[in-house]
């Protein structure tokens, strides 16, 4: 079965107009201008991955925080839950505030000042 989709290439300014076809054995890319649309669009089409910015409660008001890297787009959701989950007083930019989140190789951290 042959699944096709279009979508915009992310990587670059450039924005390229990618349609992307998916067979039972290859993935077929075009409309690149360079490798890094046939990358985005392999990845977007098998293993889509997000970094989650949102917002952590503190006990002055809140903060801004995110993932350090992208994580898989399915848990997007849980890992705002997770962070919804804390209590904190003070943070700092850049303090971790949960290690290897949902058992990704990413972190999330803070990214505004107390």
């Amino acid at each position: 079965m042959e699944e096709e989709k279009k979508m915009i290439c992310i990587m670059c300014p450039m924005g390229c107009e990618l349609t992307v076809k998916k067979t039972e054995n290859d993935v077929q890319v075009s409309g690149n201008t360079c490798m890094r649309g046939v990358t985005f669009a392999k990845e977007e089409i098998s293993n889509p991955k997000r970094v989650v910015t949102t917002l952590v409660k503190t006990a002055n008001g809140v903060k801004s925080c995110k993932t350090t890297k992208p994580i898989p787009k399915e848990l997007m959701f849980d890992c705002v839950k997770e962070i919804e989950k804390l209590k904190l007083d003070k943070v700092e930019f850049g303090q971790v505030l949960i290690k290897q989140v949902l058992g990704t190789d990413a972190d999330v951290i803070v990214t505004s000042n107390d």
